[in-house]
């Protein structure tokens, strides 16, 4: 019977280092993740400007005349 306690015992602490490993891991990629939104997010918003710019750009631009081409 102390060889099944012992047995149990080593399966326990082998477990419980498994399980700190992943905590570990996850926290990591909870980080990974968070750091990655906050890229998108900043992306998203730079893209939005950018669409806007290019909106008043045109807006702002002269059109096409309707003028014959130098060449005729």
């Amino acid at each position: 019977m102390t060889n099944d306690i012992k047995t149990l015992a080593e399966r326990i602490d082998t477990l419980e280092t498994r399980l700190a490993y992943q905590d570990d891991t996850i926290e990591t990629l909870n980080q990974t993740i968070t750091a990655q939104w906050k890229q998108i997010d900043a992306l998203t918003r730079r893209i939005a400007e950018l669409g806007e710019r290019l909106q008043q750009a045109e807006t702002s631009a002269p059109g096409p005349t309707n003028e014959r081409p130098p060449h005729y």
